[in-house]
C-alpha cells in the first residue's frame, strides 16, 4: 500500500503567478496603448477617425467611403473639410433613375466642367486626384495635371445601353468616365492613345488605375473590354467594402 502524496500550497508558487498575470496584462496595456499611438499618427487605417481628403488609402478607407453612401450630410461635410467647392442640387429623376443626391463640384480640373454627380463618387473622385493622380504624374511625368478630360457622369441607361440587365451606376450619376489628362508642361496622356505600351504614360495610366481602386467601388479600364478602351469607368457601387477593379 503507497501513500498518496498531498498537495501543498507554496505561497512562493502563488506570487510568481500573479506576477505573470500582472505582466501579461501590463504587457496587453501597453500594446493597446502603443496601438493607438501609431493609430494617431496613421488615421486612414483608423475606423473610427472620419475620412479626410488629406489622408492617404488605407486599411478603413472603404468602410468609411461605404459609410458615405448611406449619409450624404456627412459625406458633403468631407467635401467642406477638404475646401472642395460643389453645389447641392435638390432630388430629381423619375421611378427608372432616381437622382436623390445631386452634387455638383464648382471649379476643379474636370472638363466638362460641372458635371451632376453623387456626392460618394465626388468624394472619390477628390481622393484619387490628390492622393493617386498628382503624386503619380509628379514622379513618372515630371507636371502636374491641370485639367482631366472625361466623357460623362449621369445617364439614365442600362449596363451595355441594352433593354434588358442591370442599371448602370451611371443611371444616377455614381459614376465617371475618365478619357484623358492634360498637364502643366503642355502634355496629353489619353486612355485609348497611350494604354498599351510601357512608356511612362502607360505606366501612369496604370498606376492611376490600381490607385483608383482604393477610393471606388467599380474600376474598369481597357484591360476589361473594348467598350472601354477609350476611358476609365469609377463608379461607387457597394460592393461590401471590396473593390471590383479590372
Amino acid at each position: 500500500m503507497t501513500a498518496r502524496a498531498s498537495r501543498t500550497f507554496s505561497p512562493h508558487i502563488g506570487s510568481l503567478r500573479f506576477d505573470r498575470l500582472v505582466a501579461l496584462l501590463l504587457a496587453m496595456a501597453a500594446t493597446g496603448l502603443a496601438g493607438q499611438a501609431w493609430l494617431r499618427e496613421h488615421p486612414e487605417h483608423d475606423p473610427y477617425t472620419p475620412l479626410s481628403l488629406t489622408h492617404p488609402p488605407g486599411w478603413a478607407t472603404a468602410y468609411k467611403l461605404a459609410a458615405l453612401r448611406s449619409d450624404i450630410p456627412a459625406c458633403r461635410a468631407v467635401l467642406e473639410e477638404g475646401s472642395v467647392a460643389f453645389t447641392a442640387l435638390a432630388p430629381s429623376g423619375d421611378d427608372l433613375c432616381p437622382r436623390p443626391d445631386r452634387t455638383v463640384p464648382q471649379g476643379g480640373l474636370l472638363a466638362p466642367a460641372a458635371p451632376q454627380m453623387t456626392c460618394p463618387a465626388l468624394v472619390g473622385y477628390e481622393l484619387w486626384l490628390r492622393q493617386i493622380v498628382q503624386p503619380a504624374a509628379r514622379d513618372l511625368l515630371g507636371s502636374e495635371v491641370v485639367r482631366i478630360e472625361h466623357l460623362g457622369t449621369y445617364n439614365c441607361r442600362r449596363i451595355g445601353n441594352g433593354s434588358q440587365g442591370r442599371w448602370s451606376e451611371h443611371a444616377s450619376g455614381n459614376a465617371i468616365d475618365i478619357a484623358a489628362f492634360v498637364l502643366a508642361d503642355g502634355g496629353k496622356i489619353s486612355v485609348l492613345d497611350d494604354w498599351p505600351g510601357e512608356d511612362a504614360s502607360a505606366r501612369f495610366l496604370q498606376q492611376v488605375r490600381d490607385g483608383a481602386c482604393d477610393s471606388f467601388g467599380t474600376v474598369l479600364s481597357p484591360d476589361y473590354n473594348a467598350a472601354h478602351a477609350d476611358h476609365l469607368h469609377l463608379d461607387q457601387a457597394d460592393r461590401m467594402m471590396s473593390s471590383y477593379c479590372r
